[in-house]
């Protein structure tokens, strides 16, 4: 498979991935404050868990499931989950758009982190690329409001850390997919997620009804099919391609606010979005270098 090829359907499995994700992070503002954020992620850790339980029940034995590695299973969990709750808590403590302005620093950290840990190629061509990308967010934030109040230090410094803490566990997803199974990934994070939600969940307990219960529940299958496209894309991929390719969840998210809340956007945020199109379509058009046909032909 041509790289083109390659680059261009490890885009589309983050793009579905990101569509689906903008879905799931919706749920606390469409509960509008009935349930807590930290409750509404571990009830859906558990959906995740029962799920991919009956698909390895279903396809075989635990056994072939079992990881080598769990310590760097944990660590991504412990990455995804405090990355979460940072972005989460630096929004509750400075402008919406401001700490979501600072977080989608990620996409070019991620691009970092492949040059740095796994000696991914980035030419001319290719920073040109993340550079579009990357101005199409920021525009898209301007346009939003963002830096038009004075920052606060320290829920800057937590949005700045949670760009960090996702592009690490964006590296860790990558070198995983390299040598586990999608559902070995699924289960121990699922299982991971649970563990490390339960005490601040328990803290933030609400009595909601069953329905707000189930709902929540319902997340963990959607969840499931996220991270399996997530891994998908970054199995075959480097992270300097992939990872620019997250930030079209500002698209996704301009797209539910229009269906979903009825808030439409301006020129400012639909010419970012336009921007970020752009920018993913020049990276799935650049030839990788160093990108191994090995694992390209296992993941297909």
């Amino acid at each position: 498979m041509s790289s083109f090829h390659t680059n261009a359907q490890a885009i589309l499995w983050v793009l579905l991935s990101t569509a689906l994700f903008t879905v799931i992070f919706a749920a606390a503002k469409f509960a509008d404050g009935a349930i807590g954020t930290f409750q509404i992620l571990f009830l859906r850790y558990i959906g995740s868990c029962v799920t991919v339980f009956c698909l390895a029940v279903r396809l075989g034995s635990f056994v072939q499931y079992k990881s080598k590695v769990p310590l760097r299973h944990f660590i991504r969990a412990v990455f995804g989950c405090s990355g979460a709750a940072a972005i989460t808590w630096a929004s509750a403590h400075m402008p919406v758009a401001d700490a979501s302005a600072i977080g989608i620093l990620y996409g070019v950290v991620t691009v970092l982190f492949g040059v740095m840990f796994l000696k991914e190629y980035v030419g001319v061509r290719h920073g040109f690329a993340v550079l579009i990308s990357l101005a199409g967010a920021v525009l898209i934030m301007f346009s939003q409001g963002a830096f038009q109040s004075r920052l606060a230090a320290i829920p800057a410094s937590v949005a700045l850390l949670s760009a960090f803490l996702m592009a690490s566990e964006g590296l860790l997803i990558r070198l995983l997919s390299q040598t586990e199974s999608a559902l070995s990934m699924m289960l121990h994070i699922s299982a991971f997620g649970v563990l490390l939600m339960c005490v601040p969940a328990y803290f933030e307990w609400k009595s909601v009804s069953m329905a707000v219960v189930l709902g929540c529940f319902a997340l963990g299958p959607l969840s499931v099919l996220a991270q399996y496209c997530t891994i998908r894309g970054y199995r075959i991929a480097p992270l300097s391609v992939v990872g620019p390719a997250d930030y079209s969840w500002l698209i996704f998210a301009m797209i539910l606010g229009v269906v979903g809340f009825d808030e439409y956007p301006d020129i400012g945020v639909i010419s970012g979005g336009i921007l970020i199109i752009i920018g993913g379509g020049v990276l799935a058009s650049i030839r990788t270098l160093k990108m191994d046909t090995r694992t390209a032909n296992r993941a297909t």
